[in-house]
């Protein structure tokens, strides 16, 4: 008797041959790869100290006036109030040790926002290797701050390398361009200003990879930012994800040993003011950077994009920037 439509085949048997199943490709890899690193970068933010801050209200502020400003130290997390003593001897208590002793390259330039990044390093657990450059900027003390950086946040070695972008000029930071003062918040956010350096972030990753494959590393960190930034091309996610596949197919190590790049960047959706509240948060003493693109007799101009920037992150963390100011520089609530 014929079987019916859809009938099951008989025990033993099959209604037609197995097809045999093709491993994944290595492109399907990766994106799967991709994928899972995305959600699990989502599940992580979701219950963030910071995505807590931003759904439920301020960190740090006092009980006083909302224009009130706290001194830089005082800002701490609910989480650590009461519980200073402990939770400054132990920053890893923030994020938990996610890089398990493994090695991993960190760009420090000097300012708050590599001063965090190398710190977020540390307190996941990773072997902090810190790396900054000599490139032809109009002052070493972005430098000297990098330095102190470095040593107070436990990088296991600094180095500076020197990459001379002065000779290609097209910089404010590296030319004879006057730097852009005086404005507005609107205009910073708008188009490329003239203190972008043109690939310095494709550079400075480029030899950052190059350390990190000589260290049988796979981690890079960068303090890159598209929120309160002033335009630059590539401080954007878009850049970081390409330089991760360029990482892996332009080294020994991914083309041939099959290793996977990545390049964290945990500030790339934070405010200024979220990035003082994780400073605090990790103990990192900002008034160690340095900011300004040009500086005065070693103090911040005020005036710069970095500065206005900076200035505006500590107001709405309602906190007072420690580093000095020329004279007039008026902060919020002093």
């Amino acid at each position: 008797m014929a079987e019916a439509p859809g009938a099951l085949p008989a025990p033993g048997g099959f209604a037609e041959p197995r097809r045999a199943i093709k491993a994944p490709s290595t492109e399907s890899r990766r994106r799967l790869v991709t994928a899972f690193r995305v959600a699990t970068s989502e599940v992580v933010e979701m219950f963030s100290p910071l995505s807590l801050l931003r759904n439920f209200g301020p960190i740090g502020r006092g009980s006083g006036s909302k224009g009130s400003l706290r001194p830089w130290g005082a800002i701490l997390s609910p989480a650590m109030e009461g519980n200073e003593q402990d939770a400054g001897s132990d920053p890893s208590r923030s994020t938990g040790a996610l890089g398990a002793g493994r090695k991993a390259v960190c760009l420090v330039s000097g300012g708050m926002d590599s001063a965090v990044v190398l710190a977020e390093a540390v307190a996941q657990g990773f072997e902090a290797y810190a790396l900054s450059f000599r490139y032809g900027q109009r002052h070493d003390i972005e430098l000297e701050a990098a330095g102190r950086v470095a040593q107070a946040l436990g990088a296991v070695d600094h180095r500076t390398v020197a990459v001379d972008l002065s000779t290609l000029g097209g910089s404010a930071l590296t030319d004879d361009i006057a730097v852009p003062k005086d404005r507005t918040d609107e205009s910073i956010g708008q188009g490329v200003p003239a203190t972008y350096v043109p690939a310095r972030n494709t550079i400075f990753l480029s030899v950052a990879l190059g350390w990190a494959e000589v260290l049988g590393a796979t981690d890079l960190f960068v303090g890159v930012n598209a929120v309160d930034y002033s335009g630059y091309p590539d401080c954007r996610p878009e850049f970081i994800a390409a330089f991760e596949r360029l990482a892996d197919l332009a080294t020994a190590a991914g083309a041939e040993g099959g290793a996977s790049f990545q390049v964290h960047a945990p500030l790339m959706e934070l405010s200024k003011a979220g990035i003082v509240h994780r400073a605090a948060e990790l103990n990192v003493d900002l008034g160690l950077t340095h900011t300004c693109y040009d500086p005065v007799d070693g103090k911040s101009c005020g005036r710069c994009d970095a500065c206005v920037l900076r200035l505006a992150g500590f107001a709405e963390a309602g906190a007072v920037d420690p580093i000095p100011y020329v004279e007039g520089v008026v902060q919020h609530g002093r």
